[in-house]
């Protein structure tokens, strides 16, 4: 079941070609450098989504979110896909587009080939980019999301690094470090069946959770979806107060359609909030606010719990606004407000 589809990137991509247009020749190069990185992944993420969602959109056992951004103790993961299965293991994929090809060596450094300077390029390795979106993920599934447990044992999830490269590019891989988790993205469900077929049978069907509880913690993540708009003539040194008028800077995905305020609110007043400490289900709360936005405060055992708010609609982005003892959800796109708690 397919959760979440990639955020729109058309207004980066305008804003980038209206600086272009705009820029003087000294920085006009490194924006183009920008627009091409942004389109090179767009187009490497598109293969892999295609794949993704042929295989999974229709299965109860597996549920997944693409183009999750995470902040959590001040760090950042901007994950390209995740895939969340019945049995808590859970795979992050990155993936990367080459024109050519790329080649990696025996201490798993990366190469990718310059067609112009015809040699290999040292670039980060993403083994190492997606080892860190995991220790985001493992920290933010021990303290923010609320998890199974089986015979008092929370019931932690097992977590999958693959990084996909486009089907048709060239990989030169060495003979002794280990790149099975390189793949081309062809063949990406299989290698996720083979790690299934490699599990110890025992750990694998003792952490099995029932469809409804593992899309609930597939939701809570999915709560936690920060993203983040970019001030890209701040980033490239030029005015703030540039002219952007025709900027449409917060486009609708094509895939979402606009809902009438009517529906929203019929939603909104469907989806439920539990106002109680995640540790010990006290509804004696209180709003405060931290270093990463407001939480509840539990005033029985002083545990914290994140609010996840949202107005229903994929795409949509809520959040809380202070007003005395009260917070009220707004929605910029969908132009309502209503109380959301009262301290």
């Amino acid at each position: 079941m397919i959760l979440k589809n990639a955020d729109s990137k058309e207004g980066q991509i305008s804003k980038l070609q209206h600086l272009i247009s705009i820029a003087p020749t000294s920085i006009k190069a490194k924006i183009e450098q920008e627009l091409r990185f942004i389109r090179s992944r767009i187009k490497g993420e598109e293969e892999a989504r295609y794949l993704i969602d042929f295989h999974l959109s229709k299965t109860n056992n597996s549920f997944v979110i693409h183009d999750l951004r995470i902040e959590y103790n001040g760090r950042v993961a901007q994950i390209d896909h995740v895939v969340i299965h019945r049995t808590l293991n859970i795979f992050v994929i990155e993936t990367k587009h080459f024109n050519a090809g790329i080649k990696v060596n025996e201490n798993g450094e990366f190469m990718q080939w310059n067609a112009f300077k015809k040699t290999f390029e040292g670039i980060a390795s993403p083994f190492e980019q997606n080892a860190r979106h995991i220790e985001v993920l493992q920290d933010v599934f021990e303290e923010l999301i609320n998890l199974p447990t089986r015979l008092g044992v929370t019931q932690l999830p097992t977590f999958y690094s693959k990084v996909v490269v486009n089907s048709k590019s060239r990989v030169d891989r060495p003979k002794k470090f280990d790149t099975s988790n390189l793949i081309k993205a062809d063949l990406l469900i299989k290698s996720l069946e083979k790690d299934f077929d490699e599990m110890n049978p025992l750990k694998f069907f003792a952490k099995v959770v029932s469809s409804e509880t593992a899309e609930n913690i597939a939701r809570q993540l999915l709560c936690l979806h920060n993203p983040i708009e970019i001030d890209y003539a701040k980033k490239f040194g030029l005015d703030s107060n540039i002219n952007q008028s025709n900027i449409n800077v917060n486009p609708i995905s094509k895939d979402i359609n606009p809902e009438p305020k009517e529906i929203v609110d019929e939603i909104k007043s469907n989806v439920e909030y539990s106002h109680q400490c995640k540790q010990c289900h006290s509804k004696n709360v209180k709003i405060q606010y931290g270093k990463f936005g407001y939480y509840f405060k539990c005033n029985e055992c002083g545990g914290n719990t994140n609010i996840k708010i949202s107005c229903g609609i994929e795409g949509h982005n809520e959040k809380l606004r202070k007003d005395g003892a009260k917070f009220y959800r707004e929605c910029q796109h969908c132009k309502t407000s209503s109380l959301f708690y009262e301290n």
